[in-house]
Formats: structure tokens, C-alpha cells, sequence
């Protein structure tokens, strides 16, 4: 790439880590239907067009509603190989290098999934894709905030048998209502085991849930994060601990939480000094992968060539990976940076 390219040329060959994607929201419509199919279940829409028009939400849970009732055409191991082989394929072509990706498991053993099938068709796909193209990645259990701490327990207790292959455990789904202190006991017991530790919070919730998140569960990630804005001294205190977020623009413009890419604080948060990190959330629902998010945001923000690559830089020192790996992929980043031409346009 030695002659000038347009800044979405250049995001595309842009060596990249992505932190924040849920496996189950990355069921394209035609791989849905087709497991409808496959597992003889019934769902509510008889045609990719009608599924697809139904991806217009209000909020987040008129969107978790609709995630929860997707999740039933994943019922055997096979499903939840494709499903994942299918975005770590997708994750390839935009140049992701390394992708940590949350499952919630709770979503499938309620409904009599075992978690060995679940996780067994997981791990299979990410070892096929690190042998077939060298995508490294990893898997971080969510418990659902919606849910009592006990479970939160139970589902530990049930992952212990796969804990070499397990990277973490994070909280997700409806925050309002759902603070993270409830599961501070929880958090606890995954630190103190030696597991990596991440919350969704201030996505819809208050400035309040990033600080009980960072302070109270020791969180080493904050996914979303959004609300951080609205406390200084709490963004004083992430930017001196280089406290990662895992920011999801198109996933915020989709679920009303910004009115307009324009009005994302992305750049803000980027201003502050923050190690901001760009990921897709639940593309399939959402409408655009991690390159799409990152075209979104350089497009509506204005960001610079040297904002673009501090994101992907961003993406790896605030990934888990081992520290050789962490250094392999940020020679990667320097080189591409290097080498590509001038931006046009």
C-alpha cells in the first residue's frame, strides 16, 4: 500500500484487536434462518426481510428481548461452532488479529442447552481459525445482571472443567435496575482465582456503575462506558490507571443511546486521555463490524490518521494477551503504519 489511500482504505488493511463482541449477536440473518431450519425451531419470522426489518430498537431491552428469543436456534455444538467460525471468518477480512469475545452461557443452560455443548463447539471454532488463518482469540463468560449472584456462582462452578481454556468473566445485559455492586462477592472469587475481569457498564446506567465496576468489582475493563463523562473526577481516575473502555458507536447509535455518530463521545473520551478501544458489540443486530465502527467514527469525528492507529494500538495494549503476542502485534501495527500511503479525501 504505497500509494495514497482514502481513510477507509487505510482502517481496512489496519492491523487490529477486538474486545468487545458478543458471539451470539453475530448470527447473520441467512445462518439464522438456516439453523431454524436445521433445529426444527420455531421462530416468529418467515423470511430474512421480515428478520431483518424487525432490527429497529427502541432501547436496550426491546433489543435483549429480541437477543434472548435468538439465541433458541442454538441448540447443539455444532451451531455454536458455526457461529462462531462465521464472525472469527468475518473478524479476518477486517484485519483483526486477535478477538476476546463474550458468551453468556446462563441464556443456554436455562433453556436445557448443556454448558459442554456450548462451550465445546466454541473452542473448536477458535482453534480452527488460529490453525486455518492465525486469528488468536480468547472467551469471556458473561453472567446476566438480570440474574441473582448465586447463579452467577453456579455458572463459575459449572466452567471450572474448561478454566485453561476460559480468559474471564464479565457482567452483562440490562443495566438499569442491575448495579454492579450486586455482584461484588462474584467478582471477588474470579480475581482471586486468577481470572481477567470486565463489566458492561455505563451504556444506559449512570457514571455510578463505571465507578462501582472500577472500584468495587476491580474491574481491569470497562465495556461500553459512555456515562464516564458525566463524573470528572472519575474520568481523572481512569485516565491515570489507563483503565481500558470498550466503546461500540454504531451498537450506541442503533440502541438510541446517542442520536448521531456526530454526537458519540468517542473523541471525547480519546481528548481525556482515556485508552479507548473501537468493537462492534453484536454487529449481525447492529449493522457493521469492527471496520464499519471505525469508518463511522473517523468519518463523523474527524479523526486523524494518528487518532485511527492510537485506537488499534489501543485495541492490543488493552487486549489480555500474552506479553510477547501483546508486543508481536503492535510491530504489526507499526509496520502496516509505516509502509501505507498518505490519506486522500
Amino acid at each position: 500500500m504505497q500509494g495514497p489511500v482514502t481513510p477507509a482504505e487505510f482502517i481496512a488493511g489496519l492491523p487490529k484487536a477486538e474486545l468487545h463482541m458478543h458471539i451470539e449477536g453475530s448470527i447473520e440473518a441467512p445462518l439464522f434462518m438456516q439453523l431454524a431450519r436445521r433445529n426444527e425451531v420455531a421462530i416468529r419470522w418467515a423470511t430474512e426481510q421480515e428478520l431483518l426489518a424487525a432490527y429497529r430498537f427502541r432501547d436496550l431491552q426491546a433489543f435483549l428481548d429480541l437477543y434472548y428469543d435468538g439465541c433458541r436456534v442454538l441448540v447443539h455444538a455444532r451451531d455454536f461452532h458455526d457461529v462462531t467460525r462465521a464472525y472469527l471468518r468475518r473478524a479476518h477480512a477486517d484485519n483483526v488479529r486477535h478477538a476476546e469475545m463474550f458468551l453468556g452461557p446462563q441464556g443456554h443452560t436455562s433453556r436445557g442447552v448443556a454448558l459442554r455443548t456450548v462451550l465445546e463447539g466454541v473452542f473448536a471454532a477458535m482453534d480452527e481459525a488460529r490453525a486455518e488463518v492465525g486469528i488468536s482469540s480468547g472467551l469471556i463468560l458473561v453472567a446476566q445482571r438480570h440474574r441473582s449472584e448465586a447463579e452467577a456462582f453456579e455458572l463459575y462452578e459449572q466452567a471450572m472443567p474448561w478454566r485453561d481454556r476460559i480468559l474471564g468473566f464479565g457482567l452483562g445485559g440490562a443495566e438499569v435496575g442491575n448495579p454492579p455492586s450486586k455482584f461484588e462477592r462474584f467478582f471477588r472469587r474470579c480475581r482471586d482465582d486468577g481470572f481477567h475481569v470486565v463489566a458492561h457498564a455505563g451504556e444506559e446506567g449512570p457514571a455510578a456503575y463505571v465507578r462501582e465496576s472500577v472500584e468495587l468489582l476491580g474491574v481491569e475493563r470497562v465495556d461500553h462506558g459512555n456515562a464516564s463523562l458525566q463524573d470528572a473526577a472519575l474520568l481523572r481516575t481512569l485516565a491515570q490507571r489507563q483503565t481500558p473502555l470498550t466503546v461500540c458507536p454504531l451498537s450506541n447509535l442503533k440502541l438510541n443511546v446517542v442520536s448521531s455518530i456526530e454526537a458519540h463521545p468517542l473523541k471525547q473520551l480519546m481528548d481525556a486521555g482515556l485508552r479507548v478501544t473501537v468493537n462492534s458489540d453484536d454487529p449481525s443486530y447492529f449493522g457493521g463490524y469492527v471496520n464499519d465502527n471505525y469508518v463511522a467514527c473517523q468519518r463523523a469525528l474527524g479523526l486523524t490518521r494518528h487518532e485511527v492507529v492510537q485506537l488499534a494500538r489501543n485495541s492490543v495494549l488493552a487486549s489480555f494477551v500474552p506479553e510477547a503476542r501483546q508486543r508481536e502485534l503492535l510491530a504489526e501495527i507499526e509496520a502496516y503504519e509505516s509502509r501505507a500511503g498518505a490519506w486522500i479525501g
